[in-house]
């Protein structure tokens, strides 16, 4: 009876074990694959900020020939928070969205929520431009994409390992 209470004692530290160790390697199987997709997000994996774009001189000279401004972006990334603040060097009035900017100027405008903005735009030859804003990637955000990458998989593993049968020492006497 003792050698029985021996050997379940065993199987139950085996089992547990093994769901400890799926576990450990589900969380880290999951801050793998959840990093390297934040890797892709890095123009909005930080903090919010003032993002300046200046208007050179000239800019609606080349606007007007159908010229892109080569220091002015087509379209912008951002997070919620920015602000994103333009400075027209030009000489004539130039418009982004609900900012109307006279010449010598600036004006600024605070991204609050996340959301993909179309605004008219007067510095670009197309007449307008694309605001992307985005949630921050914060500390929270990242825990949040390990953990529910690395919980599901450290089970899935856990199963697969409790099942899997463990090596017996066979005698041959």
């Amino acid at each position: 009876v003792q050698g029985q209470d021996l050997a379940c004692l065993k199987t139950k530290k085996l089992v547990i074990k093994r769901i400890l160790y799926s576990m450990l390697a589900g969380l880290f199987f999951g801050f793998v694959f959840s990093e390297a997709t934040f890797l892709f997000l890095g123009q909005t994996a930080r903090e919010p900020k003032t993002i300046l774009v200046t208007v050179p001189a000239g800019t609606a000279d080349l606007v007007a020939r159908g010229e892109q401004p080569p220091s002015i972006p087509k379209d912008m990334a951002f997070v919620v928070g920015d602000t994103l603040e333009v400075v027209n060097q030009d000489n004539v009035d130039h418009q982004i969205g609900p900012l109307w900017i006279p010449p010598g100027t600036s004006a600024s405008l605070v991204l609050g929520k996340p959301e993909s903005l179309a605004f008219e735009c007067s510095f670009q030859p197309g007449n307008y431009i694309g605001l992307d804003v985005h949630q921050p990637l914060t500390l929270f955000t990242r825990l949040y994409g390990i953990l529910f990458a690395g919980i599901p998989m450290g089970m899935l593993f856990a199963i697969y390992m409790v099942i899997l049968p463990s090596k017996k020492k066979n005698d041959a006497s």
